[in-house]
C-alpha cells in the first residue's frame, strides 16, 4: 500500500478541506497527517506540530528579519516548522501533500526524490494586501516562497480557476482547480413560507470580511425576511461589535455553530444563503468559499454580492440573486424583488446543482492528480 503524507499548520479536525482529503484517501493508502490539534476520527497517522505563543519580543525580532529579507531564516527558524522536521525527518513516503504555501518548502525538503503535491488553497502573496503591514512584511515573504518552491513541485492544485490563472501567470505553474465542495449531502429543499423568509450566514467572524455589512442589509430588506448568524468566535472582541450592531433588530440572530459535518444539514431549513464580500483584497475578489458549496449542498437559494467566481457559479446553475454592487442596499433590492416562488425554485436550482457541486467530483479530480504522480 501506498503511503502518503499530508501537512497543514491547521487544526485538521476542523479544517474542511484537509479533512476531505483525509477522507478521501484513508480507505485506500496508509495516510500520515501532521497539524495541529487532536487526531481527528479516521484510519490515519496523526502527527501532532508544536506551535506556542510568540512573546512580543520575539514577534518583533521576526518582523525586522522579515524587513530584512531574511526570508529563509525566519521560514526554517518557525517553531512548527522544526518541530515537523524533527518529527519527520527519519520517515519515507511515495507523495507528500503540502497544504497552503506555508508547508511546501517543508514538504520539498522532506521529500528528496518523492513527488510533492502543492494544495495552495488560496492566492498566498496577496492574502491580505489591504492590510499595509502585512503587505510589507509578508507579501514580499509569501511572493518570494512561491518563486523559489512552487516551480519545484510535481503538481499543484487550488480552489478555483481566477486563482489558478493569477499563480500561472506570475509563476509559470499550473494549478488544477478542486473546489471547496462538501460531499453530496442527499438532503431535499425544504417549503417556502411566503411570509417568513429565513435567510443565513455561517463562517468565522473575521473582521476582514466586513460581516456588518449583512447586519445593514436588514434595515432594507422587507419585513418577511429574518437573518440568523451562525459564526465560530475566532475574534471575540468583532464578535461583540457584532452583536452590538444587530441588538436593535429582532430579525437577527445568532445561533451556537455545529461541527462541520453537520452544517449543511443545519442550514436545511433555511431558504437562503447570504454571502455579501467586498473585495478589499485579491482572496476576496476571486473568493470561492466552502460555504457557497454548502449553501448549495443544504438545497438553499444564494444570495450574494457581484463577487466573480461565486457569480459565475450561481449564474450557470440559476440558483439565487447576485445584487449589481457588494452594498447592503443594492443586495437588499435583489431579494425584495423575490416572490415565495422564486425562493422555491432556486432552492430546486441547487438540488439540481448538488449533483454536480460536491467532492464525489472534485474528488476524482484530485484522485487523478494523486494517481498521475504516484
Amino acid at each position: 500500500m501506498k503511503s502518503i503524507l499530508i501537512i497543514s499548520f491547521s487544526v485538521i479536525h476542523s479544517d474542511p478541506r484537509v479533512m476531505r482529503q483525509v477522507r478521501l484517501l484513508e480507505s485506500d493508502y496508509q495516510v500520515t497527517v501532521a497539524g495541529y490539534g487532536q487526531k481527528p476520527d479516521a484510519n490515519i497517522r496523526f502527527v501532532n506540530l508544536e506551535k506556542s505563543p510568540a512573546s512580543l519580543p520575539k514577534k518583533l525580532f521576526w518582523a525586522a528579519k522579515l524587513l530584512a529579507g531574511a526570508f529563509e531564516n525566519y521560514y526554517w527558524n518557525q517553531q512548527q516548522v522544526r518541530s515537523a522536521q524533527a518529527l519527520l525527518s527519519a520517515d519515507s513516503f511515495d507523495l507528500i501533500i503540502a497544504n497552503d504555501l506555508s508547508s511546501a518548502p517543508l514538504a520539498l525538503k522532506l521529500a528528496g526524490a518523492t513527488p510533492v503535491l502543492v494544495d495552495a488553497h488560496e492566492y498566498s502573496p496577496r492574502e491580505f494586501d489591504d492590510k499595509w503591514a502585512w503587505r510589507l512584511l509578508f507579501g514580499r515573504y509569501n511572493h518570494t516562497l512561491c518563486q523559489r518552491y512552487l516551480p519545484l513541485a510535481a503538481g499543484m492544485v487550488t480552489v478555483c480557476q481566477g486563482i489558478a490563472d493569477e499563480y500561472g501567470r506570475v509563476y509559470g505553474v499550473q494549478p488544477v482547480v478542486v473546489h471547496n465542495a462538501p460531499l453530496d449531502q442527499k438532503l431535499a429543499p425544504s417549503p417556502v413560507n411566503e411570509h417568513q423568509v429565513r435567510l443565513i450566514h455561517h463562517g468565522a467572524a473575521i473582521r476582514s470580511r466586513h460581516l456588518g455589512v449583512m447586519i445593514e442589509m436588514m434595515q432594507y430588506l422587507d419585513q418577511r425576511f429574518s437573518l440568523d448568524f451562525m459564526l465560530m468566535e475566532s475574534d471575540a472582541a468583532y464578535m461583540k461589535e457584532l452583536r452590538q450592531a444587530a441588538s436593535a433588530d429582532v430579525r437577527i440572530r445568532f445561533i451556537e455553530p455545529v461541527p462541520m459535518p453537520q452544517i449543511c444539514q443545519a442550514l436545511n431549513g433555511y431558504d437562503m444563503g447570504v454571502y455579501l464580500l467586498p473585495p478589499v483584497n485579491f482572496n476576496h475578489e476571486h473568493a470561492l468559499p466552502n460555504k457557497f458549496f454548502e449553501f448549495v449542498q443544504a438545497r438553499l437559494g444564494v444570495a450574494i454580492g457581484p463577487s466573480t467566481e461565486m457569480a459565475t457559479l450561481l449564474n450557470k446553475y440559476r440558483c439565487g440573486v447576485v445584487a449589481d454592487s457588494f452594498t447592503a442596499q443594492a443586495l437588499a433590492a435583489s431579494m425584495n424583488a423575490l416572490s415565495a416562488e422564486d425562493i422555491a425554485e432556486f432552492k430546486q436550482a441547487s438540488h439540481r446543482a448538488a449533483s454536480e457541486l460536491n467532492y464525489e467530483h472534485d474528488g476524482k479530480v484530485l484522485l487523478s492528480e494523486i494517481t498521475r504522480l504516484l
